[in-house]
């Protein structure tokens, strides 16, 4: 089953995970502390809600994001480990864990607002063409990656 941050159980699920971090909460991969995770996960749902603007990849780029973005719908597979990311949503410096959980809940809750309102964009610099199941989909599979990484 295709799971969905759309989706109330799939969204609580997501919650409840976010719930089980903790301080000491250490990587499997990667080289971000919890805390820059969770402040990683907020900034990429505030490219949703319109926050944070993606610069414009070249047309070779674009066109690897939305084969990727099909390849994860079709086979519903996930995020590969250690993927490049935007400069803008990389995260390289300490952040206080208990203020970055409660943003990314506070951001979370702004992200359900905002698509149940369906005031959710049409594309993504990387993705291109977005319809609301799409972010859906997206999101949770992002979250879903960043959890794992934190056996959670």
């Amino acid at each position: 089953m295709k799971k969905s941050l759309h989706n109330p159980v799939h969204f609580d699920e997501i919650l409840g995970r976010i719930n089980q971090l903790s301080e000491n909460s250490s990587a499997k991969w990667g080289k971000m502390e919890v805390g820059q995770m969770m402040k990683h996960c907020g900034f990429v749902l505030q490219v949703p809600l319109k926050r944070i603007e993606l610069p414009t990849v070249n047309p070779l780029f674009s066109a690897i994001g939305i084969i990727a973005r099909m390849e994860m719908q079709i086979f519903n597979n996930g995020i590969p480990r250690n993927m490049p990311t935007f400069r803008k949503l990389i995260i390289n410096f300490e952040c206080n864990f208990n203020e970055e959980k409660q943003n990314l809940l506070k951001i979370l809750d702004e992200y359900k607002i905002s698509s149940q309102s369906d005031n959710l964009p049409g594309r993504h610099a990387l993705f291109g063409r977005m319809k609301k199941k799409d972010w859906g989909f997206m999101e949770y599979k992002h979250l879903d990656h960043h959890l794992k990484q934190f056996n959670v």
